[in-house]
């Protein structure tokens, strides 16, 4: 079963993600991932492109639940659609 979350991550570095959204099979692995930046640029990956910052992770995602007891994260799962709404406008930013 596929799902989706968005993970925001509140920090201070300049060079890191402040927003994050996965795309996940079965078995929690990413199979698509938008990272979105303080300056408003888009890192994106899937297994056919990626964005020079931007990769699939390597291992399995925890449960929401286990996101959100770190106090640096503010993790949801979102529909379909509103990762589907984001990932069609990777390419405009």
């Amino acid at each position: 079963m596929t799902t989706y979350i968005r993970v925001r991550w509140l920090h201070d570095f300049e060079d890191e993600p402040v927003d994050l959204w996965s795309e996940l099979d079965g078995e929690r692995f990413e199979t698509r991932k938008l990272e979105i930046f303080r300056d408003g640029s888009i890192g994106f990956a899937s297994a056919t492109e990626a964005t020079d910052r931007t990769r699939l992770g390597q291992i399995a995602v925890p449960p929401i639940d286990e996101i959100g007891q770190n106090p640096q994260f503010g993790a949801e799962e979102v529909s379909k659609e509103a990762f589907e709404r984001r990932w069609s406008a990777r390419h405009s930013c």
